[in-house]
Order: C-alpha cells, then structure tokens, then sequence
C-alpha cells in the first residue's frame, strides 16, 4: 500500500508539474483581454467586408487573368478595366426568377445555401491577420478570437459545410443534383482526411493548436522548410476541399450539368458561388498561417530597423500579399489544367496521399523526438536517417507499383485501314489510317427495285 501511495504522490506532483507548462504553450499568443465585446463586433463586420471585397476582386481578377492566358481581354466594358462586371453579375443574379423545382423539399431545398454559405465566414473568425494594434483606444490582436484547438475549429467547420452541399443535391428531387452532392460529400470527407494529417506536423513543430501561437512559433523559421511534405500534400488537398479545378469533379458538362446546384437560380445559388470563393480565401489563409509565417514579414524584411515591419498595421499587408499569392495560384491551376477523372482522384486521395501522409507524419515525429532526446542537437543526423528511410522504402514501393501498372496495360494497334460505315455510323479515320473504299458489286439501291429489295434500316449505311 505504501508503494502505491507512494507512486500515487508522484504522479500527481508530475502532474501539477507539467500542466502549467503544457498550459503556457497551448494558449493562445494573442491576448483578448483589452478587448471589449464592441470591439469584437466591429471586427466581425470588417471580416466579413473584407471578405465580401475579396470576392469581387477575385473573381475579376480570375476572369482577367485566365483572359490573359487564352489571348483575350476578358472582361473590360463594365467601369474602369472592367472591375464592376462581377457587381452587375451580382445585381443580374439577384433580379432573375426564383425558382423551386416541383418534387423538391423546399425546407431544406432553402436550407442548404444558407449552410453553404455561412459555414465558409465561420472559419476566418480564428486567422490571425495581424500583431496587436490600437483600435478606438484598445489595443487588440487583429484576430476575431482564438482557442487552444483553433486549428480542429476549421476543419469542424468544413465538415458542417458537407451538410450544405449533400443538403441540396438530395432536396432538389432531381438525379443529377444527387449524384453531383454525393461526388462532392466523398471529394471533400476524403480530401479531409489527408488535409487533418498534413497538418499534424505544424502540431508538433511549434507545441500548439492555437493559430495565434502557430504564427508566433515561426519568427525565426517559417514552417514551409520543415515541413515542405505537408505543404505540398495541403495544397493538393486544399483545391480538392474547394472543387476547384482540376477537381470540380461535381460539374461535368456532359454527365452532371452543374452538379449539386443545377436546379438553383436567383440569390441560392449565389450563395453556393459565393461559400465557393470564400472557401478559397479560407484555405488559403489557413495555408499561410500554419506554413508562411501567417502575418510576419519575410526574414529579410523582418531584420530591418529590428523588425519594424513586423509591428502594427503592417502585419495585415504582409498577410494579404500571401493571401493573394494562393489565390493566383488557384486561377493559374484553372487556367492551365483540365478536369481530371473521378475514380482517378479518388484512387489518389485514399491510395497514395493518406498513407504517404500517414508514413510523413511518423517520420516528423522521429524527427522531433530525436532532436528532443535521442541525437540531442545533431538535427541534421536524425534528419538525414529519416529521408534516407524514407526514400529507401518510397522509391522501390513506387517503382514495383508502376512496374505492375504498366503490365497491366494492354496495347491495341489501331489497323492500318478501316471501313468508315462498318457500324452503321460514319466513323472518322485516326492519325495515320485509311478509308476502305465501299464496294459497289452486288449493292443494292437505297429505294428498292423489282428484282432487289430496298435495304432496311440496319442494313443502310446513312442510318
């Protein structure tokens, strides 16, 4: 009895010993406590204008710059270089017919929108876009709030947005819808999952799930260096998560039409349009705060006059220029890339970014438990063991996977001459093939004779 008691008290004096500790590095950085609840009011108003902004300069920028690539103008005759043609697409959506479909279940049917759409405002609330400023004689973060698990909330978040999208495939009544809501729940639950593993080694790199204590974690080395495996596997998934192109696999012109929203017009189906682009600036927030330093200045810029440019209201400028650069990247993908298939992006989600993340994530964690413990300071030893494993099982994995893919595969040689009219149907010859000449012994007339009947429908080449 003694021993246990014995073992009891030092659990607990080990307890009481670690939790403040694990509490100081949890908690958030930014500091809420002169902070009245006005002041955060305001802030949630100038989020949401900031983000209603954004739209409609991202999508004139989108259209612009894809303009650019095609050899176009793009849009150019509504205001000064076109910059108020997504307002008049706005006003144009707003003033035409509402519609409901007769079969739909209209609760939900209106439902869904207002789910997509408000869920994408949701996540921006824990961003920190800035250090602390001074606004209306309070000194506050430029962040709405923060919690230990800020990082958990957003993917929360993007979870309860499924809800929308299924929501509304399911309520319209219709096939189509269904089936684009079903594609768009699978892409979104399984890109997810590679997105939540991702972002476990940020969790161990700075200690905290905390956005605020994330960003504070990289003033002397920004994450993206690191953790460069993770960053690569979060913007893959972050495309994914938005159904962005090449992953808008929930539209397709020639087997769903417009997806989960084809039997939406008017202000709903802005709301969906509208959920989409904020998810965008949403994700890509998020990919500058856990990998780009969040609102500090590049290292150069930051060593200047002892980090001037990393005090106050400069903070916001340095976030939106990153900000601004995921978003290019989201246009050049759209403009450069087509439309991948289904089966194919899913096969690549569950069958190779899950469990290279998942091998990624142990890698991270021998990595860090080394340079805690094992290898003591000599981090670039456990660094170089750990990508030499990696790379000696990751290379023969992918070498006999494709070895076998490519046996697979069986090779048909087109022939060298074809009958344009053998099905029925004219068919139009390859690269590099010829058109048989129809033979005309013993063919019969189109109308029929009194010795040779007329052909029949089967029979007849035109059909």
């Amino acid at each position: 009895m003694s021993l246990i008691a014995s073992l009891a008290t030092g659990l607990q004096t080990s307890a009481h010993t670690l939790v403040p500790a694990l509490a100081s590095t949890d908690n958030p950085a930014a500091d809420f406590s002169d902070t009245p609840w006005w002041l955060s009011l305001i802030k949630a108003i100038l989020i949401f204008v900031f983000l209603m902004i954004n739209t409609l300069i991202v999508i004139w920028f989108e259209r612009r710059v894809i303009g650019r690539m095609q050899q176009r103008p793009g849009p150019n005759r509504t205001g000064p270089f076109g910059l108020l043609q997504t307002l008049a697409d706005g006003v144009k959506l707003a003033l035409k017919e509402d519609l409901i479909p007769k079969n739909a279940d209209k609760v939900v049917f209106l439902l869904a929108p207002v789910i997509a759409g408000s869920m994408a405002f949701v996540s921006f609330a824990i961003i920190p876009m800035g250090p602390m400023v001074t606004m209306f004689g309070h000194r506050t973060p430029l962040q709405l709030t923060d919690t230990p698990v800020a990082v958990l909330l957003v993917l929360a978040v993007a979870g309860v947005g499924v809800y929308g999208i299924i929501l509304a495939g399911w309520s319209s009544g219709s096939t189509y819808p269904l089936l684009g809501g079903l594609r768009s729940t699978a892409q979104i639950i399984s890109y997810e999952i590679a997105m939540g593993l991702s972002l476990v080694a940020i969790f161990l790199y700075s200690g905290s799930m905390s956005t605020s204590q994330i960003v504070a974690s990289q003033k002397s080395l920004w994450f993206i260096i690191p953790a460069f495996f993770s960053f690569l596997v979060y913007v893959v998934t972050m495309v994914g998560e938005t159904n962005r192109l090449p992953f808008d696999l929930a539209e397709g012109e020639g087997e769903l039409t417009g997806g989960f929203h084809t039997e939406y017009s008017s202000l709903k189906f802005a709301m969906f349009f509208l959920g989409e682009y904020v998810n965008m600036f949403t994700v890509s927030a998020l990919a500058t705060t856990m990998f780009l330093g969040g609102w500090q200045a590049p290292p150069g810029i930051a060593a200047i006059n002892e980090g001037m440019f990393n005090q106050g209201w400069w903070g916001l400028l340095w976030f939106i220029i990153k900000l601004w650069s995921f978003m290019f990247f989201f246009v050049w993908l759209r403009g450069s890339l087509p439309r991948v298939r289904y089966d194919q992006f899913m096969r690549f989600g569950w069958k190779f970014l899950i469990p290279v993340t998942l091998l990624w994530v142990v890698a991270v964690a021998f990595i860090h438990g080394a340079q805690l413990a094992f290898f003591g300071a000599n981090t670039g030893t456990a660094s170089i063991i750990v990508v030499g494993v990696f790379a000696a099982i990751a290379l023969p994995v992918a070498w006999i996977w494709e070895g076998k893919h490519e046996a697979g595969i069986v090779r048909v040689e087109p022939p060298e001459e074809i009958d344009p009219f053998a099905g029925g149907y004219p068919i139009p010859a390859l690269p590099g093939q010829r058109l048989r000449e129809p033979s005309l012994q013993g063919a019969r007339p189109l109308g029929g004779s009194a010795d040779q009947p007329a052909l029949t429908d089967q029979e007849n080449p035109r059909g």
